[in-house]
């Protein structure tokens, strides 16, 4: 055990995790050259086409030095904000954490959330500064935000290129001088972490954990403390970074027990896995995520209700950080209502849903939760725009509002301020890191930022803004329902909350979308952003063309006259029967134009 180290790599998004990651796996040559390929600790297709890191990842690597041989244990993590809660559940399962900066960029917002979260587990950090080799890199200037953000020297914080694999030995140097061997006695009763997991049809759900205390091996029969689930265990073994059996896991070490368990429900995140009748104390576990975006998922064949149930149970043990409920609604049929981490957190389990499980889904706009006060005093929480009651029934509404912290470079301030001027907002403090950035805190409504807002900030400032929130509470705000009809026809998922003095701006912007991206008709289709029953926005998706008369060759003109007659009323007939059919793409791309 005393060769044993664990650790993460934290950083704020496109800061070079995955990069150094793979520096890594070839130092240790935990990979085979022939198989190597970029980003290999990324393991979705989604991942590599975004870019971005969306699921932790363990991986264990051998590392030799002069004197001896050490067993590293990593998980690489995600650097959204979306994705926190999969950082905090790795960082329990460690001893250590590298943080890593771009030198380009400097300290960001989502670099100082989560060196908090690794503060609160009392892990080592070992500092270390990004992409020194590039033009642009800022190097001397990173490395002094960073020294004044931990409170250490320069000299300190290690500078690398992960791309060139400029110092990179000196990190796993670092590992193993400065991050503690993990503790626990392989002689007591079995205490294993689940921090995360995924369903196998064969040997059923896979639980990836770090042994706290004892060990485990093939064929023993384990407890689960928190749903009492119990079982008898088919596989046990380490990620390399693919399963590879072993004989037993001891205390210290991170892998992975196929628990048998075909049930995804009954294995969770944080639980613990225990002896068969042990009866030990479990673990603590993990702070539940609060979700603070809701939409509802149903899907487009009302046959595969139970196909999207046993998907979004399988989903859950990947990614436990959203919920889901059964709901049922007069227009879209049975369908759940699903609380997310934020925006882009939606977008990418709606996308996983399709890809992974072959789903076409109907997807309602995001919303945040209000709260509804009603004429009796009663308090209702409302999660979607369908449930919100007849004005006449309200006396007061409110909506959640949170702590908005922006880090920008000095220089980008000025279109900061204008991407903030769109919005609504209240100004707390500005603080300066030296004179080349500025933290920008204030207080705003979360529906202001759930849908697009990132991406504007990010647009205004070259991508070099960053942002972390935290919520405050409800407070009273004048809100009101949008609907839209598409031919006339009320539909509920591209319905809203929005307030009073936005209705307009929102019920055009909804239709002009709409027309840019429902696929034509053979008739004309009225687009309609309607309050109380009264139009405020319309446009028309104009009908889709065909030349009925091209087979015909000369000849009297009332010939083609009869087939434009013949044409103009079948056009009518199916506008007043037909139905739209409306592709997932459509929700999608409403969704993310918010």
């Amino acid at each position: 055990m005393k060769n044993i180290r664990n650790f993460v790599i934290i950083s704020h998004v496109d800061h070079g995790k995955s990069t150094l990651a793979d520096r890594f796996l070839e130092l240790t040559q935990a990979v085979g050259e022939r198989k190597m390929r970029p980003q290999f600790l990324d393991m979705m297709d989604l991942e590599r086409e975004r870019g971005i890191t969306i699921k932790l990842q363990p991986v264990q690597m051998i590392y030799k030095t002069a004197s001896d041989t050490y067993c590293l244990n990593l998980i690489d993590t995600p650097g959204h904000v979306d994705f926190s809660y999969e950082v905090s559940r790795s960082l329990v399962a460690v001893e250590g954490a590298i943080l890593l900066v771009d030198a380009t960029k400097g300290i960001q917002a989502q670099t100082v959330c989560n060196l908090e979260l690794a503060k609160a587990q009392g892990l080592v950090i070992i500092p270390a500064v990004n992409k020194i080799d590039l033009k642009v890199a800022q190097t001397e200037q990173a490395c002094q935000e960073m020294a004044n953000l931990l409170n250490i020297r320069e000299e300190e914080i290690i500078r690398i290129s992960a791309k060139n694999g400029t110092n990179v030995e000196k990190i796993l140097e670092a590992v193993i001088q400065k991050i503690p061997p993990p503790k626990g006695d392989p002689e007591k009763p079995l205490r294993a972490l689940i921090f995360d997991s995924k369903y196998d049809s064969y040997k059923g759900v896979i639980a990836f954990v770090r042994i706290k205390e004892g060990k485990i091996e093939k064929e023993e029969k384990i407890s689960l403390m928190a749903t009492k689930a119990s079982s008898r265990v088919k596989e046990v073994g380490v990620f390399k970074p693919e399963l590879t059996t072993l004989k037993e896991l001891k205390a210290g070490e991170i892998g992975y027990i196929a628990t048998g368990i075909k049930e995804p429900g009954k294995v969770r995140v944080g639980d613990t896995i225990t002896n068969f009748e042990s009866g030990v104390q479990p673990l603590e576990g993990y702070r539940e995520p609060s979700p603070v975006v809701f939409a509802s998922l149903y899907p487009q064949n009302p046959d595969d209700f139970d196909l999207l149930k046993d998907s979004l149970a399988k989903l859950k043990l990947t990614d436990p950080s959203f919920i889901f409920e059964p709901e049922s609604k007069e227009a879209l049929g049975r369908g759940f209502r699903c609380g997310f981490l934020g925006s882009l957190h939606t977008e990418i389990i709606c996308e996983r849903l399709s890809r992974e499980f072959g789903l076409d889904l109907i997807i309602s706009a995001p919303s945040v939760v209000y709260k509804i006060i009603d004429k009796d005093n009663n308090e209702d929480f409302i999660y979607s725009s369908s449930d919100w009651p007849d004005t006449s029934l309200i006396k007061e509404t409110k909506e959640p509002w949170v702590r908005l912290e922006i880090i920008s470079p000095s220089e980008y301030l000025g279109k900061v301020l204008k991407v903030l001027e769109s919005i609504e907002r209240k100004h707390v403090e500005n603080k300066y890191f030296g004179q080349e950035k500025v933290l920008l805190v204030y207080e705003v409504p979360l529906r202001e930022i759930i849908v697009d807002f990132y991406n504007k900030l990010k647009g205004a400032t070259q991508g070099y803004a960053s942002l972390s929130y935290e919520i405050l509470g409800y407070r009273g705000g004048d809100l009101i329902k949008l609907d839209i009809l598409i031919a006339g026809e009320l539909k509920e998922a591209f319905s809203k909350i929005v307030p009073q003095k936005d209705i307009f701006e929102e019920g055009k912007k909804i239709v002009k979308k709409l027309k840019e991206v429902l696929p034509p008709q053979l008739f004309s289709v009225p687009l309609q952003a309607v309050v109380g029953g009264k139009i405020i926005a319309r446009e028309t998706l104009r009908a889709q063309g065909k030349d009925v008369t091209a087979p015909l060759y000369g000849g009297d003109y009332s010939r083609k006259r009869k087939l434009l007659e013949k044409q103009k009323k079948g056009k009518k007939l199916l506008k007043e029967k037909g139905k739209i059919k409306i592709p997932p793409k459509v929700f999608l791309e409403v969704f993310k134009s918010g």
